[in-house]
């Protein structure tokens, strides 16, 4: 027989049980139902996209600390919304949304992609004593499934083996301390997204289903009994609901091949433009959470450390359509007004400053102070100071500006500064969620943003 002593026993309890909720006492009712991140992984250079300045055109011989944008701005539907050329149809359902441009990323020391990024997703900068969780899995855990057929929060488009940063990259990809059942379902393709609802042809039904119930016995009695209970629990109904999947109706909004062709193509951008129809179809089938990501990969995409003008000519042919084409589609449909869409990165860029001014860091980029080739023209330095941030739907105002920065350099943030807490703070309200909703864990509460202190940006809210 094994016996312990009551330290222990409790120990145990708590791990079994898993995370209490301590609600706030606030009641509040949401405006959205479903929430699509779309992520623009690596630094998205806001002036090069939502935050237009002066225009310099390529030209040998250029100073350097002239340059603030590379691109044209052009007009929008709302008369003092400009964006950038190279965004002409996310320009024409601008009516629709809020753009934020005066997003600050934190000041975490030396500045690293993944551990900004961790700071987005989840609220609280690396390290932590506990693993934390995902926005994603905050709100699977506390709103629950929209359909208990359909994963809750389900993440397209990022490969987890990247080179150097994998493992910082998978640390915020998590339920942390939550628990499996609400980590994300993990897409890489979203042109194969099919195949992750499906049992392997080559096993067959009856092999498929032996081999499930093995598994499941063999987790069932594992030697986690102490300090895994919950854990262990957890991640049995995670993979309940992944085989319920399988044998639902619901498994085939992951078929793309299933979307008419018109359809398709108006999305076909590559791998983003797909995920962004995906994420289209699963919002009607009923998940909660959904991330698209551009794919973060160091010195690719939107991390532009060189030839910037070019890279992000590429990265706009990827995003502009496809979110465009999300909005009317999600409008069309009726289901713009209860999703919300957010559209953000984990800091901004500019040409000279690695930072923010008054707080600089070391610069990880040499920019020559004059141009000579297109290699350094555009935007290549971590700018920490204003980012852009797009809304849509969920209870957001539409045709809606907030925030302002400088029009020369250093261009910071002049008004309305938000940072991740309060930006956290509206979104989990539109979704219903008061920031000082918490969950204890080692006898001590996690808040879904920073010590609950997050506060609502009220100005956004249509």
């Amino acid at each position: 027989m094994i016996t312990m002593d009551r330290r222990t026993f409790l120990s145990t309890l708590a791990a079994a049980s898993g995370p209490a909720l301590q609600a706030s006492e606030q009641k509040l009712t949401p405006t959205a139902d479903t929430m699509i991140v779309l992520w623009m992984g690596g630094g998205m250079a806001q002036t090069e996209t939502f935050d237009p300045k002066r225009y310099t055109p390529y030209a040998p011989g250029t100073p350097s600390n002239q340059v603030l944008s590379t691109f044209k701005p052009i007009d929008t539907v709302v008369d003092n919304i400009k964006l950038t050329e190279g965004l002409e149809n996310i320009a024409q359902v601008m009516d629709r949304g809020t753009l934020i441009r005066s997003y600050q990323a934190a000041d975490l020391g030396f500045i690293l992609h993944s551990r900004h990024q961790y700071h987005w997703h989840t609220g609280y900068a690396p390290p932590q004593t506990v693993a934390m969780a995902h926005i994603g899995a905050m709100i699977s855990k506390t709103l629950g499934p929209r359909n208990a057929e359909m994963p809750t929060f389900i993440d397209v488009g990022q490969d987890m083996e990247i080179g150097a940063e994998s493992q910082a990259v998978k640390a915020f990809h998590t339920a942390g301390f939550l628990g499996a059942e609400h980590g994300p379902f993990m897409i890489v393709n979203p042109e194969d997204a099919a195949s992750s609802v499906r049992p392997l042809k080559e096993l067959g039904d009856k092999r498929f289903q032996s081999r499930r119930e093995l598994w499941r016995q063999l987790t069932k009695n594992s030697p986690l009994q102490q300090a895994g209970g919950f854990q262990k629990e957890s991640l049995l109904r995670s993979m309940e609901s992944a085989h319920r999947l399988l044998d639902s109706a619901s498994a085939k909004a992951f078929d793309l091949s299933l979307e008419p062709k018109a359809s398709f193509d108006r999305y076909n951008t590559g791998r983003f433009g797909q995920g962004c129809l995906l994420a289209r179809r699963l919002t009607e089938a009923g998940a909660r959470f959904i991330e698209v990501t551009t794919e973060y990969v160091p010195f690719r995409h939107w991390d532009t450390h060189e030839n910037g003008h070019e890279r992000v000519v590429e990265m706009k042919r990827q995003i502009d359509r496809p979110i465009a084409q999300l909005v009317r589609d999600l409008e069309e449909r009726g289901l713009l007004n209860r999703t919300l869409i957010v559209l953000a990165s984990e800091f901004g860029r500019d040409m000279m400053m690695e930072g923010k001014p008054g707080n600089l860091v070391k610069n990880q980029v040499d920019v020559p102070d004059i141009i000579n080739s297109t290699k350094h023209y555009g935007m290549h330095r971590h700018f920490t100071d204003a980012g852009s941030v797009l809304l849509f739907g969920g209870g957001i105002k539409r045709g809606y500006l907030y925030g302002e920065t400088a029009p020369e350099r250093p261009c910071k943030t002049i008004k309305n500064p938000i940072g991740i807490e309060d930006l956290h703070a509206t979104l989990y309200r539109a979704m219903g969620i008061p920031a000082d909703t918490a969950y204890i864990t080692e006898k001590r509460p996690v808040y879904v943003t920073r010590d609950g202190k997050g506060k609502v940006v009220t100005d956004l809210l249509a």
